[in-house]
């Protein structure tokens, strides 16, 4: 049925004399936007900015990750390659490598040079993501005349989603606070980057207090929890901050772990409109922007915190200036635009109290070794733990002729749920994975045969990484709704007003997209086009074909 509806679909538009491009395509990630924040802050929120998308917009209400680890790397290449880390490759923000043995983080290439900055830190490129993004595929569709930019202020959240063609790519720079590129995209900044950075707008922003957007009356949270994470000197997490004096602490890359990352990226992207002068010719251009300043405080703070909660107020409102640029510039009609997040938060062990906790990778680690050894007589047969994978030693396993299944079954016996562990299998196995089915699948959808992990570990609902229970905070990275669910919302060029609760994942958005522009679909797509949205759009042009006739 679906696939009849996406002929007709298709067929329509091929024959619709309303057919017509937009003039620019944003994409619009929030980095740990969990969905619930939508209703949660809805009465706070301002007209025009995310209440926009709720209502002029076309909601996805049932929308989810279809993989594990839920990170940032990886949620970032899932929503422009249409595909989950079992083909694009982005496992983690770091995995381990098998054949180095050493840490690999997601957007390093020693190849390239850092541009605009002299840090080794800025060579960056997406050369380890192996299959193309939407982007990659509209530059091919457009014969390489359409242009293509990446923006956050986190390295990974702007070259993954620009993928491997793009027309330039840029980051936020920690210690100079301005916007870095590598010689992967360019020779050197272009002028309207260099412009934008003489203006020293992270100077600017951390020259003032944050205080509550609102009165203290309008937030329910109570500051100073004892989960929370404070800022280098000060005596307690406790809005207001002084920023200056943070800054004195930390240097002007504190920025980013405030509301005020939100507000030069949204400044950097107008930026970026003009300098670049996107969606001035017949070709669309795309602008993928995303923003990293809400993971970087939730993680601090917790998602229950009041900082968080002022956070989102405060983005509302960077949201709405956004949405009135686009309108002044191009109006709205011209300009189509899809937000989603690149996974959500887990509730903070110490806030929840029961059935919850913080585990160790490196105690797990121990256990398995100690429990091996006993068991096999073999010490260090494994190398590491990551991401919630084992990896083990292949050269010990095939020097001692050891039973993988006898790994798994020791492994289990010495793992149990005080330790987080809900179960752990081997990678091999998979195809016959007898855990509860969804788990199954977020787990084969999140596995690289060669980058994963020899074993594949679930922990228990609730549990996270044990360097939040000294440094506070939370994280994400899990198989479950809290990480799982987030928002996905369309609006603008030719998206009617509407919500669907049909399930819908995040591979699905590059399709959708890629049938709305007309060009191919990344070359690694294993999501399917949300069809709500395209019947959506359908009906609507066939109502306005009727009336114009």
């Amino acid at each position: 049925m679906k696939k009849f509806l996406l002929f007709c679909f298709s067929t329509f538009l091929l024959n619709s004399p309303l057919l017509a491009q937009p003039k620019l395509v944003v994409g619009i990630v929030v980095d740990q936007m969990r969905y619930d924040y939508l209703s949660k802050y809805q009465g706070q929120l301002s007209e025009g900015g995310f209440r926009r998308f709720l209502i002029d917009g076309y909601v996805m209400a049932n929308h989810y990750y279809n993989y594990v680890p839920t990170f940032t790397g990886p949620g970032h290449a899932a929503i422009y390659t249409g595909t989950t880390p079992a083909v694009n490759g982005i496992i983690g923000n770091e995995w381990y490598d098998k054949t180095t043995g050493q840490s690999v983080y997601c957007v390093e290439d020693s190849s390239v040079q850092p541009v605009g900055t002299e840090k080794p830190s800025a060579r960056r490129s997406p050369v380890l993501m192996q299959s193309t993004s939407i982007l990659d595929q509209w530059r091919f569709h457009t014969s390489m005349k359409a242009k293509t930019i990446g923006v956050a202020i986190k390295d990974r959240s702007a070259i993954l989603p620009a993928g491997h063609r793009a027309s330039g790519a840029f980051w936020m720079d920690a210690t100079s606070g301005g916007f870095v590129t590598s010689s992967y995209y360019m020779a050197q900044l272009p002028d309207w980057v260099k412009r934008f950075n003489e203006r020293n707008l992270a100077e600017k922003y951390l020259s003032q207090k944050w205080d509550l957007l609102l009165s203290e009356k309008h937030y329910a949270e109570t500051d100073d929890a004892a989960f929370e994470k404070n800022y280098k000197g000060l005596d307690k997490p406790v809005l207001p901050y002084d920023l200056p004096q943070i800054r004195k602490n930390s240097g002007l890359g504190i920025l980013s772990s405030t509301p005020f990352g939100n507000t030069i990226t949204v400044d950097f992207a107008i930026a970026a409109i003009e300098g670049e002068q996107l969606g001035q010719d017949s070709i669309t251009d795309i602008l993928a922007l995303s923003f990293s300043s809400p993971d970087i405080i939730g993680h601090q703070f917790g998602p229950h915190s009041r900082e968080v909660h002022d956070t989102y107020l405060r983005l509302d409102q960077e949201m709405q200036r956004f949405l009135k640029y686009l309108d002044k510039k191009f109006g709205m009609d011209n300009v189509l635009i899809f937000l989603t997040a690149d996974h959500g938060a887990a509730d903070v062990p110490a806030y929840v109290k029961s059935n919850t906790g913080y585990y160790s990778g490196k105690k797990i680690q121990d256990v398995l070794n100690g429990a091996l050894k006993q068991g096999l007589g073999v010490d260090g047969l494994v190398r590491n733990v990551s991401n919630e994978q084992v990896f083990l030693d292949w050269s010990l396993i095939s020097k001692h002729k050891i039973d993988l299944q006898q790994v798994l079954l020791l492994s289990k016996q010495s793992l149990s749920a005080r330790q987080g562990v809900y179960d752990i299998m081997l990678a091999s196995d998979l195809g016959q994975c007898r855990w509860v089915s969804s788990l199954c699948d977020l787990v084969r959808n999140g596995y690289n045969p060669q980058r994963s992990g020899d074993m594949l570990l679930v922990m228990q609902p609730g549990w996270i990484s044990d360097y939040y229970s000294s440094a506070g905070g939370t994280t994400h990275g899990s198989p479950f709704s809290y990480d799982t669910h987030i928002p996905m919302m369309w609006l603008g060029w030719k998206v009617p007003n509407g919500i669907t609760y049909e399930r819908t994942v995040i591979p699905d958005i590059a399709p959708t997209l890629s049938l709305l522009l007309g060009n191919s679909m990344p070359n690694g797509t294993t999501g399917t086009p949300m069809v709500p949205l395209l019947e959506s759009i359908s009906t609507q042009r066939r109502v306005s074909q009727i009336i114009t006739e």
